[in-house]
């Protein structure tokens, strides 16, 4: 059957290839960064492009093979995403559309806020590297140099076989965004060096303003953001509203911007 012919001749070698070199040099590129963010969430994203845009060499690390955390679904697997004010003056900025839904609370649609929010952060000029996950973090001098990371699915493979060993990427500083999880904080917690309480009951009138508050450089080199700061300082957790997540992104992104 004969085909009109529309795109151009490429070979599949061709695409390996391109896809092997343009990666190799990005990687290669960002061994060495200004800020490493570890999680792609609303707050790590928010961070990555405050930072980028003052012309930080910002790589966002992410686990998953998609961006954007709870901020894609909202609460209980319905993709409406709750802001209280004045955190819709961001949502105004990254030009996403949303409703008062009652005085001071607003709401938006997850998708489309989160792809307007990772657009930014990339158009910023912040790099990601997906599929990645935090292994360690590399300490000098009781400061904290950079992240040790390896693929996601190598967590997945049977222990004989799963002793790859992973790779080093230095920063002047490492932002922890992994939500709960608090990855980053939990690596110096395991040897030690602090001491993490775990995230509160839920209490909706406070949690919001104590995590922007708290948002803060908690050891030599590493910036907490998001509910990273809950679960470091045993605050209550918020459920699936995201201002704080904004809002503590850009905190976080001010405070390296600070001291680099």
């Amino acid at each position: 059957m004969m085909t009109k012919k529309i795109f151009s001749p490429v070979s599949e070698k061709e695409i390996t290839r391109a896809i092997i070199e343009e990666f190799s040099k990005d990687f290669r590129e960002y061994t060495q960064s200004d800020v490493i963010i570890i999680g792609g969430g609303p707050a790590g994203l928010m961070a990555g492009r405050e930072l980028a845009k003052n012309k930080l060499k910002t790589l966002i690390i992410e686990r998953n093979n998609y961006l954007g955390g709870g901020f894609w679904i909202g609460g209980y697997m319905m993709n409406k995403v709750t802001i209280r004010g004045p955190a819709q003056e961001i949502l105004a900025e990254l030009g996403v559309p949303y409703k008062e839904y009652n005085r001071g609370l607003y709401v938006a649609d997850g998708p489309y806020a989160c792809s307007k929010l990772i657009s930014a952060a990339c158009e910023a000029g912040v790099k990601i590297a997906s599929l990645t996950t935090l292994d360690d973090l590399i300490l000098k001098n009781n400061y904290v140099a950079g992240v040790v990371v390896n693929w996601t699915a190598v967590n997945a493979l049977p222990k004989e076989i799963s002793c790859l060993d992973p790779v080093g990427l230095e920063a002047k500083f490492v932002i922890d965004a992994t939500g709960h999880d608090a990855c980053a904080a939990r690596k110096l917690a395991e040897r030690g060096l602090m001491k993490i309480p775990g995230f509160g009951a839920m209490c909706l009138d406070s949690s919001e303003d104590l995590v922007v508050e708290y948002t803060k450089e908690v050891h030599p080199g590493l910036i907490v953001c998001g509910m990273s700061v809950a679960t470091v300082f045993g605050l209550p957790r918020m459920g699936p509203t995201f201002g704080a997540m904004l809002l503590s992104g850009k905190r976080a992104a001010e405070i390296a911007l600070e001291k680099i």
